[in-house]
């Protein structure tokens, strides 16, 4: 694939390292005002680490919290819940425990274990978008493969992405793991932030989605052997592009919180171009979250 070859070999790194998380980190956990919207499987909500934690449940069909903790979508939004909101010192990354996480299911906990990927409809997926940005979320996380498209469908995403982005409610999303070359209703849209899994040397995953538009306006992150939080006792280890994109998320949050005063449209610039990396390939560059910070600390003061 063309760009894979010329990337630096580097050891492997913790993921926080990896994507320069750790020294915005401690200067920042992330302030109450600012609210990540997590479109994904219920969550653990009484989850020892996520005690304490700033949850807002907008139930939809499907209930917040989990029901069967063993069920693929209740482990799926758990363990990204706890990349974004856990404890520090807890397994998991724990970017921004203090902002606030609005959970938004749109996966039932009956969805099959087989599924690499966990799927909604596009008016699903539209739905749960316009229901986050009018509960008040500043960036909203989602990884959904898309299920029986359809013209109208897929032009109601296609509005609900556009209302994010006049609200200025900026969205991650996965790229996917289907190792296809192209884009889809969501991550050609350009206000979309698609990220793609990176080995903890920062080369792409063999599986990761790929394309045009995945290269000149995506990130690459984390997306190899990630631990988040325990469900019954253990740890899981997973990956793929919803392990990466909650670190996307998770830098942008910080960044909301350490400069409430800067826009979406800045803060979405700073993250996506602080690499200085040129978009000439499918594959987009890793994150830099320090280097998204001193651009911004240059051009705002707001903190």
């Amino acid at each position: 694939m063309t760009g894979l070859q010329s990337l630096p070999v580097q050891t492997a790194l913790n993921p926080l390292d990896l994507v320069k998380l750790a020294p915005l980190m401690q200067i920042a956990s992330g302030r109450t005002e600012t609210k990540v919207a997590l479109i994904d499987g219920p969550v653990t909500t009484n989850h020892p680490d996520l005690s304490g934690a700033n949850i807002v449940e907008l139930p939809g069909s499907i209930g917040g919290t989990c029901e069967r903790a063993t069920s693929l979508a209740c482990m799926h939004g758990t363990f990204v819940a706890g990349i974004l909101c856990a404890k520090r010192g807890s397994t998991a990354p724990a970017i921004c425990p203090g902002c606030t996480l609005i959970v938004r299911p749109i996966f039932a906990e009956t969805t099959s274990a087989n599924a690499r990927m966990p799927s909604a409809t596009p008016e699903e997926l539209a739905a749960a978008i316009i229901d986050c940005i009018n509960a008040g979320a500043h960036v909203i996380n989602l990884s959904a493969a898309l299920i029986n498209p359809s013209a109208k469908g897929e032009r109601r995403l296609d509005e609900a992405l556009g209302y994010a982005a006049r609200r200025g409610v900026i969205i991650v999303a996965a790229a996917g793991n289907q190792a296809a070359v192209g884009s889809s209703a969501i991550t050609h849209h350009p206000w979309v932030i698609p990220v793609i899994a990176s080995d903890l040397r920062g080369r792409p995953i063999s599986y990761s989605n790929l394309g045009s538009s995945i290269g000149r306006q995506g990130l690459s992150a984390p997306g190899e052997s990630i631990t988040s939080l325990a469900i019954n006792g253990q740890s899981p280890a997973f990956g793929g592009t919803s392990a990466a994109a909650p670190f996307v998320t998770g830098a942008i949050a910080l960044l909301l919180s350490i400069f409430p005063n800067a826009n979406a449209a800045a803060v979405k610039l700073a993250i996506t171009t602080a690499s200085g990396a040129r978009r000439t390939t499918v594959v987009p560059p890793l994150l830099n979250a320090w280097a998204a910070y001193q651009a911004l600390l240059i051009t705002n003061s707001g903190r």
